[in-house]
């Protein structure tokens, strides 16, 4: 069904001739004549398209037949018969001749009627052609018939009509397809039909409604049929299909998407704000918002940073404080004299408080000059001064009964919290530290022999100065088979009591009134160590720490964070746990060392990390800041990858704070899930914790889960969460949908930026609820996704029975299996108390080859703070006091024994051992 064939042209005069011989004799018998002298003109006539007439001679052109109505181009669909109708007036005879050949006489349809108007008699025929007749010159030319009407006065032929056989196929030779273009812009979706007679016509639609250049002036459509969109609007986001039809078929093109999406834009920079101290260097931030406009449909995120911070300084308010007193006036008339003081030492400045009292102080006096004065003043002088001087007599002499009293009973004077202390040392056992290596000095308790109480050196006096010469290599090895046994307080007195006699001092009100997050014992000069089970928070007193002679009943406690109120401004976040340790006020003579985890990845870039202390006042302040030269010799943090190590010589409440400094700042966040290891409902609950990466919070959500009847059901991950204000977000997939379902409405939960940032919410999670489709299910499989837009995540593949799984059952520490909270004299320590000495009093010295406590701090990797070491009476201790703390109970002594031994490798009578100097 290609290109048309050339039409045939007329037959020779000859063949017309003869043809119409023919049709003569087919013709009826009245009209064989006409009709073959018709035919005669016709065949000699050239063939025309339109009306012809050819006038019989002598016969009058108005009775010619004319054609009311003539034959049109019909379209054969499938396989049904078109009908081709003719009309003619005045006419005698009309016939149909197809292709130049006569349609037979009993195919024709004849109807006659008279024109009311002229009264000249019409005729109408009509014939049917099939879709045979039309294929069987298929290829040849096309199928075409014509009508031939005739009357007295001679013929008239009318228009051909072409008959074609009706088609669409079913491929488009071109389609449209999808786009992503930007808003604005211009789109031209082209579109070419499939082949067709007669050719299709073709309408766009976009999701399945009809696009009408009409109504959208937006849009219009081409000669050629493409879809052009003149600026992409976001409402024109849809999917566009091309329609081709005619009167065989309906084809529709594939869907082409088109999604217009829109590039982010940034905001305008918001206002700065305020400084985040209120006094000395701080930060100041501004932010701006990609909202102007938001990306949308996959358009492009801003480039840059959304949050800008610049240094800012605020002069500190300066409280006012008063001069000395001026001397007193000389005595008036009246019988007083005054004296005056200003509020200028400093005087108050930048906001700060005024001076509190009188400017000026007034008081009676005598003299010469005072005519007022009452007779016998002089008289009543005297008898107050000797009444005064009784009273002191007296209580002079209730002291000095009360003194000798305490002497008699033998109490130590100097005993701290004398009201909470009800008797000195008790004698109990000291079971000392297991040492790693067999060469290690330890001390073995002997309960058989008589008890003694240390009150200097624990070296054992001998006689004589011979000098014991201990090898390089060996310095650590035993030092004798003394026995000794140390009498001490016990530190398990009833956990109750101690709270009970903490409570009746104003300080501390605020501790915890059980004893799951507290440790307390009594400490003597050899020192000793608290820690909380389970949370990596420890306190360890150095020996020598706490003055001979003294006792100091200490205590350490984890606060909640919800009943301390620690005030965080500007982009401060919490990073390690709240603790206590005291009480305040005690002399320490060296050192204590408190140890607790944080959270953070620590970087001098990203962040300002500081100490906090609060004092008595309840208020907190900045005592050191990580990094910077510390303004007092009080305070010392070694912050490691997990763990911090607070050196301080005065006990109080601590935290790390740290302030971000750039959006590559992170936090770490443990992600533990929790299931109920019951499930007698068909409900299913999935809790995901998020919390800050520290012992002591994982610890309080076990026991919390361990009250809900809880079990973990996979492995606890971690997560860098920056700050970068994203929120968090969880989601949950992958469940057999034949098995169960989930109860979320959203694709996604979520947690603020700001909850998960601070710090103060330890404990945020989220919970998935699913529904078993059957009581029989026990297997459950999914997966659950945690992660931070635009920033770090994690993924849990869970696949566990609800029944009966319990593979990770070891991660719950029982409370039954934790170690004591207190320890007390050497059993607290690792390394043994007469080496301890040694190699402080060998390494202190300054080495003629270097071979110091320099060279012992550079092999323990501790070399970065030497100037803190350098500033302690003994820095070798405080190397020691921090190996102790860092590496108890499980450090590896045989490694400290190596390090010392390097040492003295470098100076042959560095340990050269005096028995006159135990």
């Amino acid at each position: 069904m290609g290109a048309r064939p050339r039409r045939r042209r007329a037959p020779a005069a000859a063949a017309a001739t003869a043809a119409t011989t023919t049709a003569a004799a087919a013709a009826p018998g009245p009209l064989g004549a006409l009709l073959a002298a018709a035919l005669l003109a016709a065949a000699a006539g050239a063939q025309q398209s339109a009306t012809v007439a050819n006038p019989v001679s002598g016969a009058s052109p108005d009775l010619l037949p004319h054609f009311q109505l003539e034959p049109e181009d019909v379209y054969i669909v499938k396989n049904k018969a078109v009908t081709l109708a003719c009309r003619a007036t005045p006419a005698t005879q009309i016939y149909f001749k197809c292709n130049g050949e006569w349609v037979h006489q009993g195919d024709h349809i004849t109807q006659h009627s008279t024109d009311r108007g002229t009264g000249l008699p019409v005729m109408e025929v009509h014939i049917e052609v099939t879709r045979q007749q039309v294929e069987k010159i298929f290829g040849l030319e096309e199928y075409w018939c014509q009508c031939v009407a005739w009357s007295s006065s001679g013929t008239t032929k009318s228009q051909k009509a072409f008959v074609r056989i009706a088609y669409l196929r079913k491929n488009f030779e071109q389609e449209p397809t999808a786009r992503e273009v930007s808003i604005e812009q211009g789109i031209v979706l082209p579109c070419r039909p499939p082949e067709g007679i007669p050719p299709a016509e073709v309408e766009w639609l976009r999701n399945e409604e009809l696009v009408d250049p009409a109504l959208d002036a937006n849009v219009y459509v081409t000669p050629e049929h493409s879809l052009v969109l003149r600026q992409a609007r976001l409402a024109d986001t849809a999917n566009y299909t091309c329609v081709a039809k005619n009167i065989v078929a309906r084809r529709r093109s594939a869907s082409a998407a088109i999604t217009v999406y829109v590039n982010g834009g940034w905001s305008t920079w918001t206002q700065w704000s305020g400084c985040s101290t209120s006094c000395g260097r701080g930060w100041q931030k501004r932010s701006r918002t990609c909202t102007n406009p938001t990306p949308l449909n996959g358009g492009a995120f801003c480039e840059g940073q959304n949050v800008q911070k610049t240094a800012c300084t605020t002069l500190c308010p300066v409280d006012g404080a008063w001069s000395e007193w001026s001397k007193w006036s000389v005595c008036g008339a009246e019988c007083t004299h005054w004296r005056s003081r200003e509020c200028s030492e400093p005087a108050p400045r930048n906001g700060g408080r005024e001076c509190h009292g009188p400017e000026l102080d007034t008081r009676n006096c005598t003299s010469e000059l005072c005519s007022h004065a009452a007779p016998g003043a002089e008289d009543v002088a005297l008898y107050v001064g000797l009444v005064a001087v009784a009273v002191c007599l007296v209580l002079l002499l209730l002291v000095g009964v009360l003194v000798y009293c305490r002497k008699k009973g033998g109490l130590d004077a100097d005993v701290a919290d004398s009201s909470i202390l009800t008797a000195g040392f008790q004698p109990v056992s000291i079971k000392p530290s297991k040492a790693d290596n067999p060469s290690l000095l330890t001390i073995q308790p002997d309960l058989s022999t008589a008890t003694m109480t240390y009150q200097g050196s624990l070296c054992p006096r001998q006689d004589g100065p011979a000098k014991l010469q201990l090898p390089n290599g060996h310095l650590l090895s035993p030092l004798g088979a003394g026995r000794h046994t140390l009498h001490h307080s016990s530190p398990a007195a009833e956990g109750a009591d101690f709270v009970a006699r903490l409570s009746t001092q104003s300080y501390f009100r605020s501790l915890p009134r059980g004893t799951t997050n507290m440790a307390y014992g009594t400490f003597n000069f050899l020192g000793g160590r608290l820690m909380i089970p389970n949370t990596g928070i420890s306190l360890l007193i150095p020996p020598d720490a706490i003055p001979r002679g003294k006792i100091y009943e200490v205590y350490l406690t984890l606060h909640k964070q919800e009943e301390v109120r620690l005030p965080l401004a500007g982009c401060q976040t919490l990073l390690s746990p709240i603790v206590s340790c005291g009480p305040p006020g005690v002399l320490l003579t060296r050192p204590a060392i408190l140890a607790m985890g944080h959270c953070v990845e620590a970087s001098a870039e990203n962040w300002s990390i500081r100490l906090k202390k609060q004092s008595c006042e309840g208020t907190w302040e900045d005592v050191l800041q990580l990094g910077a030269e510390p303004c007092t010799e009080l305070y010392y943090c070694q912050l490691e990858a997990q763990a911090c190590y607070i050196f301080t010589e005065q006990l109080g409440r601590f935290a790390l704070v740290g302030e971000s400094l750039s959006m590559a700042a992170s936090k770490r966040l443990k992600l533990v899930l929790f299931a109920p290891a019951a499930c007698p409902s068909l409900e299913y609950n999935i809790r995901v914790y998020c919390l800050s990466d520290t012992q002591d919070v994982l610890k309080e959500v076990i026991q919390l889960e361990k009250q809900l009847g809880g079990q973990l059901i996979g492995a606890p991950r971690v997560l860098h969460f920056k700050d970068s204000y994203h929120n968090l977000r969880l989601s949950i997939h992958d469940m057999p949908s034949s098995l169960w379902k989930s109860k979320l409405l959203a694709s996604y939960q979520e947690i603020p930026f700001y909850h998960i940032w601070s710090g103060l919410q330890p404990f945020l999670h989220c919970t998935f609820t699913l529904e078993r489709l059957s009581p029989s299910t026990c297997e459950l499989a999914c997966k659950i996704w945690v992660w931070q837009v635009e920033g770090d995540g994690q993924s849990f593949t869970v696949n566990f029975n609800i029944a009966k799984d319990t593979r990770f059952s070891d991660w719950l520490v029982p409370d039954s299996e934790v170690g004591a909270p207190a320890l007390v004299g050497p059993s607290a320590f690792k390394i043994p108390f007469l080496i301890r000495q040694k190699i402080i009093s060998s390494l202190d010295p300054p080495g003629t080859r270097g071979a110091d406590w320099r060279t012992l701090a550079q092999k323990l990797n501790l070399d970065s703070h030497l100037s803190f070491f350098a500033s302690k009476s003994s820095p070798t201790a405080m190397i020691l006091n921090l190996w102790e703390a860092r590496h108890f109970p499980n450090g590896n002594l045989s490694q400290l024994a190596t390090a010392v031994a390097e040492v003295g490798k470098q100076d042959g009578a560095l340990f050269a051992v005096s028995e006159a100097e135990c």
